[in-house]
């Protein structure tokens, strides 16, 4: 039988919807009335109710204080009890099986505890993080709060939505799961001309609307046709359709749903296609009238990068965001995907454009591509997140 007081069991409380005038001393006298407390941190945020953290001695009394002091008026104000996230250095819990929201569009000063604090009423979190930059540890505007219940993370993803942490509203929805990646197919092998780093599924995933399932692939300058194509993305998914443009260095392709072309995107970016380093990001459906300019400067772009530099650096310098030009939405063929929108927020777009037949012709049928909106963010995995996670059945 588990030890019931095992210290990788929680021991810290956190308690919201406190009165301005409650002091740490008067929270360690009620709770200490249930068992003993090693500490408490009240922290006072402008324009928000303070709320605190309540350590015990043993996850008993810990427990105990849970079930006797939720909801229980302290001042005038009915306090808000629930279960902290675990120390950093307890043992980590398997929350694979648990329930992960996404959050986005994080103001860069919010605090881990802060977007704790704020899902803490919802019900027992199990983890909690904002996914920040390695090397420069700042925020990239997203997090993910995990919770033990499915009806806890229902009620928050429905609860928060919109409201306001920091100085800005936030997006929630459920965290994705990144599917297995499809066997490497021989000779697709990483271009000798330069590094490319890598691309997170769950951050492309989540930077294009849930409806869109094109793929643009460019940099193709030898050798372009569509069966090539076939033959490199026929094994992520069903393709709907592939447009070609030869004189220009790229395709576009459709799938059959999204996570086919994301693991197209993530699996075929930076790597070898007929002696060419590829270029893969989200395509666009929409109605606007094509830009050559900008799609020939986009296709006349050095492999990678002025100096052999690599595509971050050279994106970076260009003025792109996250790897993808901003400059997307000019491409012709109607398709590119706007970066501007981040994090797949945009609204409904609808559009139309030609479709050509799987080994027909360019011709008549019309199809009519659709966006909607939904508040999901990329998520470069980390730590527990590795994999991602997928909507709970």
């Amino acid at each position: 039988m588990e030890d019931y007081n095992d210290e990788s069991q929680p021991r810290t409380l956190y308690v919201g919807n406190l009165d301005s005038m409650v002091t740490e001393n008067l929270i360690i006298a009620l709770f200490g009335q249930i068992g003993e407390v090693k500490g408490c941190k009240i922290i006072h945020e402008p324009n928000n109710d303070p709320y605190c953290f309540v350590e015990f001695a043993e996850h008993s009394a810990a427990a105990a204080g849970l079930n006797a002091m939720n909801k229980r008026v302290c001042l005038g104000k009915e306090l808000k009890v629930n279960w902290a996230t675990s120390p950093s250095n307890a043992p980590k819990q398997d929350t694979s099986k648990h329930y992960h929201v996404f959050v986005g569009d994080l103001s860069h000063d919010v605090q881990t505890h802060q977007l704790q604090a704020a899902f803490a009423p919802f019900g027992e979190i199990s983890d909690c993080k904002i996914i920040r930059d390695p090397q420069t540890l700042k925020s990239k505007g997203y997090g993910f709060v995990s919770f033990v219940r499915k009806v806890d993370a229902e009620n928050a993803i429905k609860g928060m939505n919109g409201q306001w942490i920091g100085s800005r509203p936030i997006r929630t929805n459920w965290a994705t799961r990144k599917p297995p990646a499809p066997p490497q197919k021989e000779g697709r092998t990483p271009h000798p001309m330069s590094a490319v780093q890598k691309l997170s599924y769950d951050e492309v995933y989540n930077q294009s609307s849930p409806t869109n399932c094109t793929v643009y692939c460019g940099g193709i300058n030898n050798g372009l046709s569509q069966e090539l194509v076939q033959q490199h993305f026929i094994q992520f998914g069903q393709i709907e359709e592939i447009r070609i443009f030869k004189d220009k260095g790229y395709a576009f392709i459709r799938y059959n749903n999204k996570e086919a072309a994301t693991n197209a995107i993530v699996s075929v970016h930076g790597t070898d296609v007929n002696g060419c380093q590829v270029k893969c990001s989200w395509g666009k459906e929409s109605n606007e009238g094509p830009n050559p300019a900008a799609s020939q400067q986009y296709a006349n772009a050095p492999a990678g990068g002025p100096g052999g530099q690599g595509f971050g650096n050279y994106y970076n310098q260009m003025g792109y965001y996250m790897g993808y030009p901003q400059q997307y939405s000019q491409m012709p063929g109607n398709y590119m995907q706007n970066a501007q929108y981040g994090y797949g927020m945009q609204g409904c777009v609808q559009g139309s454009y030609g479709q050509m037949p799987m080994g027909g012709a360019p011709g008549g049928q019309q199809y009519n591509g659709q966006q909607q909106m939904m508040g999901m963010g990329g998520y470069p995995m980390q730590q527990g997140y590795q994999t991602g996670y997928q909507q709970a059945q």
